[in-house]
Formats: C-alpha cells, sequence, structure tokens
C-alpha cells in the first residue's frame, strides 16, 4: 500500500537549523551549547534516553528535528512533583508524552501481579523509575507545570488504550487514557506521519482544540465530525447500513452495457448526437463514514458488548477501508480517526538514515541499559506484522502493512554499527523485526489489500493473496553477510514458521548461515483448542518446518537445535490441553527454563477472551462460544508447572490435579508417567509444611500478596470469624454468617435468602473443575 512521500516534503519550521544536535538536550546546559534559549517540542520519556532507533523517543525526536523543530529530552523525571518537568523550560508548542517502549503497568508488574524490581530500559536495571500509568501521571505533571502548554500522548501505553478496554491490574473496563489523563491528543501507532503533520500544524498557528481530522490520531468531542455519515453499532448484530452518501454531480456511476444479446445499433450509430458528461469516482462506503460503538458505560457493565466494541476495533485497522470510531463516555465521546497511512521504502529509509548517535546519553556514565545492550548491534529491517496472533497487540500498533527498508538503507546500518558501536565485534545480533520473515511480503493484490478486514492473512489458512516469496530476504542476508568486517549475522526474531516452510530455500539459506546453534520459533502450544483462540497454526507446521531446519543443518554440517516457546494459561486452554503439552514436551525430551503465563496486555485480542469468556475472533452473538479461561491463582501456577513439568517445586500440585482429573496412571516412574510418585522425604517434608497457617502455599511458604491482591486480608478475617460475636445476629434467618448473607448448609436464592428448594451446584476445585466424585 503505497502513498505519496509526506514526512520530508514540508519546509523547515526553522530553516537556519541544518545540523543534528550530537544529542537531543536533557538539560539547560546541553540548551545553551546548542544555543537554544528554548525548546519547540519536549519529550517526556518512562525510558532512559538512549539515542538509538530502537528507542521511540530517539526516533521521534530526531524525525522533528529533521523537521527543523528544537526538541528536548526529559527521561524518567521525578514525578512526586511537577519540578523535573519544568527543567527544560516551557515548550514553544507542546509536550509529547510517552511511557515508553513498553506500557508501564507490565513493565512493572509480572503476570501474577507481583511488583518487579528490576527495569531493563533504565540504566543500572533499577526499577521504580517510573510511575503506574505513566502516561496519566506525566501528563497531569506537565499540565501543572505548564497549564496552557498542549499535550500529545503517544507511545505503546497510549497507543493499546485509545478506547474504552480492559485493565487487567485493576480488572475492570477503564476510559480511554485520553480521558483519564487529561491530554489535548493521542497519536497511536508508529506516529512518524501524524506528528509531523500535527507539528506543522501547530507551528503555523493553528490551535490544537481544533486539530481533530489527522489520521493515526484521537480526540475528546461532543459530537462526530461535521459531513461524517455515522453507522450505529451500539448492539449486537445491529451494523445498521451506511446513509447512502450523494453524488456532488447527481448522477450515478454508469458501468458497461451488456452486449453479449441483440444490440441497438443507435448506440454505435457515430452521426448521432451525444451528451458529455463527467461522472465522479463513486465514494467508497467507508469514507466519511464512523462506527457509533457501545458507550463506555454499557461496555463496562455487559461482557457482550465489550465483546462486540472489540471486535469492530480490530476490523478497522487497515488504513485502506477503516472506518473512524466513535465512542460515547457520559457526556463525552472519544473520536479516533482511522490508521495513518503506512510509510513507504523511502520514508522508512529516510527515518533510520537519521543523524543516532547509537549509545545511550551520556549522563548515564557507565551504568549498563540492559534494553540497549541488547538490541546495540540488531537491525531493524521492517515494521508491521500480518500474522494476527491473538495475544499479541503489534498489529494494533504497527498495522498489519508490512512497511520495509531498501536493502541500501540497511547495509548503511551495518556500516554505521562498525563505526559508531563501542566493542563491536564483527557480530549483528540481529536483523529482524517483529517477525523475522515477513521482509519485503505482503499482498499481491493492491485492491484485495485496500479492503481487506481479516484478523490474520495466514489464519487459519495462508490467503491466497499473499506473497510468500522470500528471495528478497535472501538476498538481503547475502548483501548483510559480504560488507567487509562482518563476520556473523544472526536471527534472532521469531520466525514465522508457517510462511518459511512455503519457501525451503529461506530454511536453507536461515539454517546454512544465520544460526548460532539455536533457532527460537514459537509454536505457542500443541492442542488445537488453544492454538484456535491463539490464531496459531497446528503442530504439523511445525513438524514441517524442524524437518527442513534439520536437513539443511545436517547438509551444511552443522548440528543445530529449534527453541520452542510456549503460552501456558492462554484463554481456551483446559487442564487436560496443558497435561497433553506436557507430555509432548516429555516426549520431545524438552525441559524448558523460563516459560510465562499468559499475560492479559491492553487491546489484545485474546485479552478480550479473557475478559469476557467469550469468542470474539468471530462475530459476537448472545449465541457466541463460551471459553475457558484459567484465571485463579492456582490453576495459572498448575499450567506453568505442567509446562515446567521436569521441577519438583511443581509435582505437588501436578500431581493433585492429575489425581483430581483422574489421570493416576501419569504419576509414577514408568516411561509413560509425566511426574514421579511421591517420595518417603517428601510425603514427610510436606506433612510438616502443611501445618502452616491458610495462607501456605503448596511449598509451605508464604504466598506473596501485592497491592492488586483481592484476598490480602482474608486470613485476617478469617480469624475473626473464629472469635466468638460480640453480638446478636439481626432478625430473619439465624444460620445467616456474617460474610456475604450466605445460609450456612443450605442453597442460598436470591437476596441472601435460603431457598430450601434449590440444588446445591457442586463446587469446582483450585484447578478450575469439578472434583471426579461430584461429577
Amino acid at each position: 500500500m503505497q502513498v505519496e512521500s509526506t514526512l520530508f516534503t514540508h519546509s523547515k519550521y526553522r530553516p537556519e537549523q541544518h545540523k543534528a544536535a550530537p544529542f537531543l538536550p536533557m538539560s539547560r546546559k546541553e540548551m545553551g551549547k546548542l544555543g537554544w534559549d528554548s525548546c519547540d517540542i519536549i519529550i517526556v520519556t518512562g525510558d532512559a534516553y538512549v539515542d538509538h532507533p530502537s528507542f521511540g523517543m530517539a526516533v521521534i525526536g530526531r524525525m522533528l528535528e529533521a523537521q527543523g523543530f528544537r526538541v528536548g529530552i526529559i527521561s524518567q523525571p521525578d514525578w512526586s512533583n511537577k519540578n523535573d518537568f519544568m527543567e527544560l523550560g516551557k515548550p514553544n508548542l507542546y509536550f509529547g508524552v510517552t511511557a515508553g517502549n513498553m506500557d508501564s503497568m507490565i513493565n512493572r508488574y509480572t503476570t501474577e501481579r507481583r511488583l518487579r524490581h528490576d527495569d531493563a530500559y533504565t540504566a543500572g536495571n533499577i526499577g521504580g523509575k517510573r510511575p503506574d500509568r505513566a502516561v496519566t501521571v506525566y501528563t497531569q505533571r506537565c499540565k501543572e507545570a505548564f497549564k496552557q502548554v498542549p499535550v500529545v500522548i503517544g507511545g505503546i501505553e497510549a497507543s493499546l488504550r485509545r478506547i474504552a478496554h480492559y485493565d487487567y491490574w485493576s480488572d475492570k473496563v477503564r476510559r480511554s487514557v485520553i480521558l483519564d489523563a487529561k491530554a489535548d491528543i493521542l497519536v497511536y501507532g508508529n506516529a512518524e506521519r501524524p506528528l509531523v503533520e500535527l507539528s506543522h500544524r501547530i507551528a503555523s498557528g493553528e490551535p490544537i482544540s481544533a486539530i481533530h481530522n489527522v489520521r493515526g490520531t484521537a480526540v475528546i468531542r461532543n459530537e462526530p465530525l461535521p459531513e461524517w455519515k455515522g453507522m450505529d453499532s451500539r448492539k449486537l448484530d445491529q451494523l445498521h447500513k451506511i446513509d447512502p452518501i450523494p453524488n456532488p454531480y447527481g448522477a450515478d456511476d454508469v458501468g458497461c452495457k451488456n452486449l453479449s444479446g441483440p444490440t441497438d445499433e443507435k448506440v454505435f450509430d457515430n452521426d448521432a448526437p451525444k451528451a458529455i458528461s463527467v461522472q465522479p469516482p463513486r465514494p467508497k462506503p467507508w469514507e466519511k463514514t464512523y462506527v457509533l460503538l457501545p458507550s463506555y458505560e454499557k461496555v463496562a457493565e455487559d461482557k457482550y458488548l465489550y465483546a462486540h466494541a472489540s471486535r469492530i476495533l480490530h476490523q478497522e485497522q487497515n488504513p485502506g477501508c477503516a472506518r473512524a470510531l466513535f465512542q460515547p463516555h457520559a457526556k463525552r465521546a472519544i473520536w479516533v480517526n482511522p490508521p495513518a497511512w503506512p510509510l513507504n521504502t523511502d520514508e522508512m529509509d529516510g527515518v533510520f538514515d537519521l543523524a543516532y548517535q547509537r549509545v545511550p546519553h551520556p549522563s548515564y556514565g557507565q551504568d549498563k541499559i540492559p534494553a540497549y545492550d541488547m538490541i546495540k548491534t540488531s537491525i531493524n529491517i521492517m515494521r508491521g506484522c500480518f500474522g494476527g496472533c491473538s495475544f499479541c497487540s503489534i498489529t494494533e500498533h504497527e498495522g498489519r502493512i508490512i512497511q520495509s527498508r531498501s536493502q541500501e538503507s540497511i547495509v548503511k546500518e551495518i556500516k554505521d554499527i562498525q563505526d559508531k558501536v563501542p566493542g563491536f565485534t564483527g557480530v549483528i545480533s540481529d536483523l529482524g523485526g517483529p517477525t523475522a520473515n515477513m521482509y519485503r511480503l505482503g499482498c499481491k493484490s493492491e485492491k484485495a489489500e485496500k479492503t481487506c478486514r481479516r484478523l490474520s492473512c495466514v489464519f487459519p489458512s495462508i490467503c491466497g493473496h499473499l506473497d510468500t516469496d522470500h528471495q528478497a530476504t535472501i538476498d538481503l542476508y547475502r548483501a548483510a553477510r559480504d560488507v567487509p568486517g562482518i563476520k556473523k549475522v544472526l536471527i534472532a526474531s521469531g520466525v514465522r514458521y508457517d510462511l518459511a516452510t512455503e519457501d525451503p530455500r529461506y530454511v536453507k539459506e536461515l539454517a546454512s548461515h544465520h544460526v548460532g546453534g539455536y533457532l527460537k520459533i514459537a509454536p505457542e502450544h500443541t492442542e488445537e483448542g488453544p492454538l484456535n483462540k491463539m490464531m496459531k497454526p497446528g503442530m504439523g507446521t511445525y513438524d514441517k518446518f524442524k524437518e527442513l531446519f534439520d536437513k539443511y543443518s545436517a547438509e551444511a554440517g552443522k548440528k543445530q537445535y529449534l527453541i520452542p516457546y510456549f503460552i501456558s494459561a492462554h484463554p481456551g486452554t483446559t487442564n487436560e490441553d496443558m497435561v497433553n503439552l506436557a507430555l509432548w514436551l516429555k516426549g520431545e525430551k524438552f525441559k524448558l527454563d523460563q516459560v510465562q503465563n499468559f499475560y492479559p496486555s491492553p487491546m489484545a485480542n485474546a485479552t478480550t477472551i479473557y475478559h469476557t469468556e467469550l469468542n470474539s475472533l468471530k462475530n459476537v452473538k448472545h449465541t457466541s462460544e463460551q471459553v475457558d479461561v484459567p484465571k485463579g491463582g492456582r490453576q495459572r501456577k498448575l499450567h506453568k508447572a505442567l509446562l515446567r513439568y521436569h521441577d519438583p517445586a511443581g509435582w505437588p500440585l501436578i500431581r493433585e490435579a492429575l489425581t483430581d482429573m483422574g489421570k493416576t496412571k501419569l504419576i509414577g516412574n514408568g516411561p509413560d508417567c509425566l511426574v514421579p510418585a511421591e517420595s518417603r522425604q517428601e510425603r514427610e517434608a510436606n506433612r510438616g509444611k502443611r501445618k502452616g497457617g491458610g495462607n501456605a502455599k503448596a511449598d509451605g511458604s508464604k504466598r506473596a500478596f501485592t497491592r492488586f491482591s483481592s484476598d490480602q486480608f482474608a486470613d485476617r478475617e478469617a480469624g475473626k470469624g473464629n472469635k466468638k460475636p460480640s453480638h446478636k445476629p439481626k432478625s430473619g434467618n439465624k444460620n445467616t454468617a456474617k460474610s456475604g448473607g450466605q445460609a450456612s448448609g443450605k442453597a442460598t436464592g436470591k437476596g441472601g435468602q435460603a431457598n430450601a428448594n434449590s440444588k446445591r451446584r457442586p463446587a469446582k476445585n483450585a484447578w478450575g473443575t469439578t472434583p471426579k466424585h461430584q461429577r
């Protein structure tokens, strides 16, 4: 999808600014050295400032600098007051606020909501340098520092929270972040194009309050934009027809006549008079059209409507045919413009050819920044992903259209690394992006690419319109290897193996030259149920790739191995699925060290399934498929333990679950067993550990609570319940307990009253299943 270049066609805001700054200034002293008395734009970020194209603040800062703006950086400010936000003075145009390369909540908390004590994007790997919900906090401090200065929010955190969204950490649906932050405008996705337009319009004197029509932005409005037609989608199965858009010339398009039958000779009479009329092209049905979504209040209380709104948002991600979105929030509403047009190859080259120093800002001294150390010799060759994995938010941020750089630009960056990166050893650690092998791949049909609304180009099968020829990637790999001084070029980004098997030449090139002994790939699971909810291919494709990989590795005379990645506790995964995956791992002799439970990141399709327990990958109806979702702490812990079936720490959990599932045959020392039977030493040790309090874990230790634990005072309340009450129970049912009004020994009916005629439903255990003896 190619569009006319707009990134580098604007006149410079400051024509006298010809030379790029060594580093974008982070202090008044640095501004003075550059001869600046003020900054035009100040970027506030939750990451340490690394002047590298893999860090968002550097890309946006250098991009705006190339437009002639003076750009300053405030990195990881003290958010307890406004002082750090005044460090560079008042910006002439606006503050740009981002949480950094990661959502601040994902950066600060584990999948079990425990606080992390490290931060890979901070000098010294020190945790706690950014607040929870950093975009909101930073914006509020900017407003306190300079009340009248506009604030533009962007980056991954703002991008994935642009409409009402489920928030895993508070376990509720939250409003659009632009409302919570009280920002003036939100920019989503890779924001070069909308930010360049926005910056020049503000610089020309246009008030930000009037700029509501920039693609790739979201704003607060009371009503839709004028001259836009609406379609009402506030109810399930009611995506109303679009009001017909009148032709401004009062005529409809005329198609070719059917000339297969008898013809009227007058049609071909050259002497007959002919009226000349101009027929303008018929407007596309999505142009100047918006979708009215269910309100924040509705989606917060109705999970069907939440799933419905989420599905609409994901279908409106193609810039070629996306409609705007309009979602009421109480008396106001969020207007989300269609996504920005993807960058063409020349624009991508221009962005990555900017004056990056490729090292952290000197103010950090010798302190290590782990995220930088990991990517300092890697190169991003493309953006976007058409894979559509439901647990991933890349598509919702970067889009499905692959935006690739030229081979010449990538080779130039390799040489730049040789010149600028201290201690470079001649090894390029990665040539990749969101996916290693989507470089220059895309739709073979321009019309199909502009109108497609599929969530994935490769699931449930590879689309017939998709180009799977990897020749451009193969040529790039060879050109990179041929750069003088380069010893090795590795591929560390995940390989999409279902695409790779479509072109065995790529697998051969990869195995022969670009694997350092181990190659990471991500089948994610072995069972059909979870794979369908992940939108991932079946294990047959993995087996085919492994066969090709082993074959070409052997031909190259190398012993190389695949390292598969799996996700536990993903929506749609049952205990049975996890046991089968564990058996597969044991059969393949895989012993995984680093595994992770599913993390419900904002806006991902799988997060919608997690929250609603509905299959939102299909049209949402009141009869939509109900999905098994592992949510309980013990069940999630079990799923993770099954991935590490070889770890003795998880054996008690696995044994208990296998017994409850009626699979005791998998407990023992035989070759077909998953875990060994409990030894005498374990039995004696566990007998002592089980004497601990109700808050003890299976291994006898106390469970670690977090600020998000809903039951962190359960022990204290339980202790109170053992004491004799100091007052008489209220009149009514004498069996009613203090807590929750539940009737003792009876089923509880509506309003907490005992209903003697109702049947007691079998209680589910900690694994989310009904014990065998109660089925």
